[in-house]
């Protein structure tokens, strides 16, 4: 039979759930055409752990070891958000030492964070020496964490009026140390990965979000920021202090090709780490004395009503709504997940992709689906 029987012919592929570039138990329904994907449908709940209905069954401090395994990689942020929006809701005001420890905290994650995003999307492109930079720099990372809480991932760390641990004697020398020998390692990954020819053609025209499309799915982070956004809730809406910082909102620049691309979303989150240095040394030189669980209450029980609390985590708007009856748990806690709506946008950025470049597109949008599935 001649090819030309077979044009037009379309076929369906699974991508997932156990395949090792969609970043967790995501599957993917691809309707394709030769190599040319004309549909995708994104099939989620895989990972799906109630954490909604356990928060609804636990104390209010019980809560926050489930924020953490939510996006796992993330979970000093996660927990921030926790213990922010409960203590809107009880009118609590922690002191400036456990405000600039939760900021030391969630920028060292956020480095951290980026850092295994931008080291996994080198290894799907197809480059393998980045990803050993990479993690081998956020294990430094997660030895400050251990030091502190005594865990390297799940930390149950921020809690509702402070913090579980002060940091431990020589820690604000050790992150010091950590900070100027991690700074020349960022030009580095750049040479490396950021400029590399063949990252740049995989990455550069593919993918590509306008500023209408990522406001109108209600992107957020550097996903949003990649598309030219200046938006970020530690400069829009500051909590924890960040309003007395000084760093800049990193943006997508579309040096390679147009504005919103895969190769933009990348690159805010490179240039978000060195951000992140700046706002932990100034952290670090303003450090004042305190307790850190000064305010933390024995009994967590705040008075009827709602709140809506929101963070910047490195994936982008995190939300917590929280519904108190008066009682010991929570009536009810919904999550806002900023990967969920990030997965959202790929049905329709990948019409008219190559197969191979569904790779490009899940890599770039960086979802945790822990936290995307809750």
């Amino acid at each position: 039979m001649q090819i030309e029987a077979y044009a037009g012919e379309e076929m369906i592929l699974n991508m997932g759930p156990q395949h090792p570039s969609t970043h967790g138990v995501l599957r993917l329904e691809l309707e394709t055409d030769g190599e040319i994907v004309r549909r995708v449908v994104p099939h989620i709940g895989y990972l799906h752990r109630c954490f909604e209905k356990h928060a609804e069954n636990v104390d209010y401090p019980g809560v926050i070891p489930y924020t953490d395994r939510m996006d796992y990689v993330a979970s000093m942020n996660n927990s921030l958000g926790y213990a922010l929006a409960v203590e809107k809701l009880m009118k609590l005001e922690v002191n400036a030492r456990v405000q600039t420890l939760r900021v030391i905290m969630a920028e060292l994650n956020r480095i951290a964070s980026h850092l295994l995003s931008i080291g996994t999307y080198a290894m799907d492109i197809g480059s393998f020496t980045p990803f050993l930079h990479c993690f081998r720099e956020r294990e430094k990372i997660l030895d400050l964490f251990e030091w502190t809480c005594g865990a390297r991932l799940l930390y149950n760390y921020n809690w509702v009026g402070g913090v579980s641990h002060d940091i431990p004697e020589g820690f604000v020398e050790k992150t010091r140390e950590f900070l100027r020998q991690f700074a020349p390692v960022i030009p580095e990954m750049d040479e490396l990965l950021s400029y590399n020819k063949i990252f740049v053609e995989r990455t550069a025209r593919v993918g590509v979000i306008t500023e209408e499309m990522a406001l109108s799915y209600n992107i957020t982070g550097p996903n949003l920021r990649g598309s030219g956004v200046r938006w970020d809730l530690r400069k829009d809406a500051p909590y924890s202090g960040y309003e007395t910082y000084d760093f800049i909102v990193p943006v997508g620049i579309g040096k390679f090709g147009p504005l919103g691309s895969c190769w933009d979303r990348y690159y805010v989150r490179v240039r978000e780490m060195e951000e992140s240095i700046k706002l932990i040394r100034q952290a670090l030189d303003r450090l004042p004395e305190g307790d850190v669980q000064e305010k933390v209450p024995k009994k967590v029980k705040p008075p009827k009503g709602e709140v809506y609390g929101r963070t910047e985590t490195p994936r982008g708007e995190l939300g917590y709504y929280i519904v108190s009856d008066g009682g010991n748990n929570p009536y009810r806690v919904k999550v806002k997940s900023p990967c969920f709506t990030a997965l959202s946008i790929l049905p329709e950025i990948a019409k008219g992709e190559m197969v191979a470049d569904i790779i490009a597109l899940i890599g770039s949008i960086d979802i945790v689906m822990g936290e995307l599935d809750r």
